[in-house]
């Protein structure tokens, strides 16, 4: 299923897309020169059906076609999605694609019936931080604190409990009196 034209929009993909492969090489790429050779092993952490439904979800963002952001989530418990692979291609950062793509991941998650959504970042992920932050997540960690004393940063925010698109037609309708 996808939001918006072919050439533009969100895209609900699988990790087998090709398309999501500038998202698993420049994210590797990232992981690896902030956090070392061992950040590879992050990458290959979940397997595929994680980010699938009805649990799950990998997006990406799409102009002409060609991925420009992206993120997903995965099942965390019951009420919780938990968002992974937060990407913004590296010719496309500083447009605000990140935020976008964060907002479609909440509204999906909601729409899957999650009331919360969480989420951790590395401590070498400042902008991440900032993202987080600024679009209303609570930090569940010392914001004071040097963050490489800490480890993941992790956050959470509430979800709106969405409402029926339509009311169910009831089987006996009243008859009006005249």
């Amino acid at each position: 299923m996808s939001t918006g034209s072919p050439a533009g929009g969100f895209r609900r993909v699988t990790l087998a897309d090709p398309l999501v492969e500038p998202l698993l090489r420049e994210l590797t790429h990232e992981y690896v020169s902030r956090y070392g050779p061992g950040a590879h092993q992050e990458m290959a952490r979940y397997p595929a059906e994680a980010f699938a439904e009805p649990h799950g979800v990998l997006l990406l963002l799409l102009e002409d076609g060609e991925p420009v952001a992206g993120g997903a989530y995965m099942r965390h418990d019951a009420h919780t999605a938990e968002v992974k692979r937060m990407w913004t291609h590296s010719a496309h950062r500083r447009r605000g694609l990140a935020r976008r793509v964060l907002a479609e991941l909440e509204r999906t998650a909601a729409a899957a019936g999650y009331r919360r959504i969480f989420l951790t970042t590395g401590p070498r992920q400042p902008e991440a931080k900032g993202l987080y932050l600024s679009a209303g997540y609570t930090p569940l960690f010392d914001v004071t604190a040097d963050p490489l004393t800490i480890g993941p940063l992790p956050f959470e925010k509430p979800l709106p409990a969405l409402v029926p698109l339509h009311r169910p037609v009831p089987l006996h309708r009243p008859v009006p009196l005249h």
